[in-house]
């Protein structure tokens, strides 16, 4: 990267964004792969040009019926998250300074990720109709609700709290797609352990793309990157999928349960998310900005302190050990 400017004036967020353009079109290929290198949902889903197409469902089936409980609801929650897509692209594009130019680089890069995260919904949705586990119906009238009610995430158009958001939510997706592949594995279904475990690696390279604004952000305006950090950790991120609803349902029941599922199984629980804040800390380096004002100092304390705080807190959360019946899931 080319020598920091002297004349971006702190807080500007434009010119910051202007800025890190160029070096975002620059690493864009580190973090995104070419369209014909990529795999899609046909390389791992029964084909039905084959004699054996039939065959392959039985046997899709099969696997499928020896995954947990829990792990199912847990698989519905990701694959409705993940089908919600088009409420998170349309998100990005209300960032400020995204959408100047409609073939500029951050829309260049919005439509790319849109492109690469799009093959995770299809795959997955595919995966539960052929199962023969699921009430698809019910799970359809539960992602039209997710994309219906939208997300309040508290980042507002501010890029410096999208991407740090964007920063925690694929490490978080990561965490979840890794662990229910080996989950998947562990029960028999080599499958849907494949599945999700090539779209844990999608999201882990798009962490790193996201985690890489941010640190390029913070050398030409650290006391405000901090401070973003600061508010988004005390207001708590909330997942994407946080209304998640079933059919009559209020907004957010869905989600609770889900929640409570993915912590019995350890899927996701609240010390991945201290391990996540942990990981953002290191990576940008926290500890070790300095030349911050009185504001971006006690921000920079704040972050630093924070684990040690949630861990504590984390010791009092008490897990439901009752199993919710979803509608989304025969029997």
């Amino acid at each position: 990267m080319q020598d920091l400017p002297l004349n971006i004036p702190e807080g500007s967020r434009k010119e910051v964004m202007t800025y890190l353009e160029p070096f975002m079109l620059n690493e864009m290929n580190e973090y995104l792969k070419p369209v014909e290198e990529m795999w899609q949902p046909a390389d791992f889903l029964p084909d039905a040009s084959r004699d054996t197409f039939f065959e392959e469902i039985r046997d899709l089936q099969d696997s499928a019926q020896e995954l947990p409980y829990d792990l199912v609801a847990v698989l519905i929650g990701d694959t409705i998250t993940e089908e919600a897509l088009p409420t998170y692209e349309s998100w990005l594009t209300m960032v400020d300074d995204v959408q100047k130019n409609e073939q500029g680089g951050w829309m260049k890069w919005v439509r790319a990720w849109t492109a690469e995260e799009n093959r995770h919904g299809d795959l997955l949705n595919k995966y539960l109709y052929l199962s023969g586990r699921v009430d698809m119906k019910q799970f359809e009238i539960s992602t039209q609700y997710l994309i219906k009610d939208g997300f309040d995430i508290g980042t507002g158009a501010d890029p410096y709290r999208n991407f740090i958001y964007t920063s925690f939510q694929e490490i978080a997706t990561n965490i979840s797609h890794r662990r229910v592949a080996g989950m998947a594995k562990k029960s028999g279904d080599k499958l849907l352990a494949k599945m999700c475990g090539v779209i844990a690696a999608d999201e882990a390279r798009h962490a790193k793309a996201y985690m890489s604004f941010i640190a390029q952000a913070i050398k030409v305006d650290a006391n405000e990157v901090l401070l973003a950090f600061e508010d988004m950790m005390r207001k708590k991120i909330v997942m994407p999928a946080h209304f998640l609803r079933e059919s009559g349902e209020p907004q957010g029941e869905a989600f609770a349960h889900f929640s409570d599922a993915a912590q019995r199984l350890e899927v996701y629980t609240a010390l991945d998310y201290i391990d996540i804040l942990k990981t953002l800390n290191a990576d940008w380096a926290i500890d070790k900005i300095s030349a911050l004002n009185e504001k971006g100092e006690k921000a920079r304390d704040y972050l630093m302190k924070l684990p040690d705080r949630l861990t504590r807190l984390a010791d009092r959360i008490k897990v439901p050990e009752i199993q919710y019946k979803f509608k989304w899931i025969y029997g």
